[in-house]
């Protein structure tokens, strides 16, 4: 079973009466200091999670937009859905470290060890994170359409892992051994921030029926597609579609954000929670049913 960062959720066995619980969340604007880590309980599956992460687009301006929409009416759509910031790296920093460590600008900052990706590496969690436009110039210097800040795995203990690859290894591992964690950026103009919406719907769509096609997504999958922030003229309200591989198509009310994101990934892995995960309302009432 599978789910998106937009988030569309297919849940095998699910009551389509059955909201979830109303969330109680960590203000959007709270910055930490440190985000240290809370308990989560252990996952009875070990899960294939895939995250994609799509830029500047408000929730029913996505809408507007033909792939999108196919996207978010085949499958779980999240309508109270909130980035935590502007501008976008901070909304990074947010949903991979539960914290945005107080930044307000796209600048490159040295970060503590204290993310995700860091937990993952210490479980023993394989995972990747794939850049489009990532070259053998490295993850400071690669050209566009890569963008340093849209890859937050950069920031944390001021290098990169080797976890973090280019583009083309996707389709290679979704062809052999496919990593328990994947992180998907496109480059700037197919994640709608250059470019228009059509097109980044359309590379969406290609990319979300390779993965589905896969063998891990099949055993395992939960792909969560999201948006890290609004187009400017808005709250923030953003889509989060999650796609899982029984799951029906609904839309949820109930007020989630990026922390709600994290805590639910870190919860499938059975990972501590960082920062404002800690307190977040996650996500795993959407997917427990589908990812059995």
């Amino acid at each position: 079973m599978s789910t998106l960062l937009v988030i569309v959720v297919a849940a095998c066995g699910f009551n389509p009466r059955q909201e979830p619980i109303p969330v109680e969340q960590a203000s959007p604007t709270t910055a930490l200091a440190s985000p240290s880590a809370s308990p989560s309980p252990s996952p009875r599956v070990m899960p294939h999670v895939f995250v994609i992460v799509m830029e500047n687009t408000a929730l029913a301006r996505a809408l507007a937009s033909p792939p999108i929409a196919r996207l978010a009416s085949a499958n779980t759509l999240l309508t109270n859905y909130y980035a935590v910031a502007r501008p976008s790296l901070p909304n990074y920093l947010a949903m991979t470290s539960g914290s945005t460590w107080g930044v307000e600008d796209n600048d490159y900052h040295v970060l503590p060890a204290a993310d995700l990706g860091t937990q993952l590496t210490t479980a023993g969690i394989s995972w990747k994170a794939y850049m489009e436009g990532l070259t053998d110039a490295g993850c400071m210097s690669s050209p566009y359409p890569y963008a340093l800040k849209h890859n937050p795995f950069a920031y944390y203990g001021g290098k990169c892992p080797p976890n973090v690859v280019p583009m083309d290894a996707l389709y290679a591992d979704l062809a052999a051994v496919t990593p328990r964690f994947l992180f998907i950026k496109p480059g700037l103009c197919n994640d709608g921030h250059d470019c228009s919406l059509d097109v980044a719907g359309a590379w969406l769509e290609t990319i979300v029926a390779r993965i589905v096609t896969s063998d891990a997504w099949r055993s395992s999958g939960v792909m969560f597609i999201v948006w890290e922030e609004g187009d400017g003229g808005d709250n923030n309200l953003v889509p989060l579609i999650v796609v899982t591989k029984d799951g029906a198509a609904r839309r949820i009310e109930s007020r989630y954000d990026h922390y709600s994101l994290l805590a639910t990934i870190e919860d499938l892995f059975g990972l501590p929670r960082l920062g404002a995960a800690a307190t977040a309302q996650p996500l795993t009432q959407l997917i427990a049913s589908g990812s059995r």
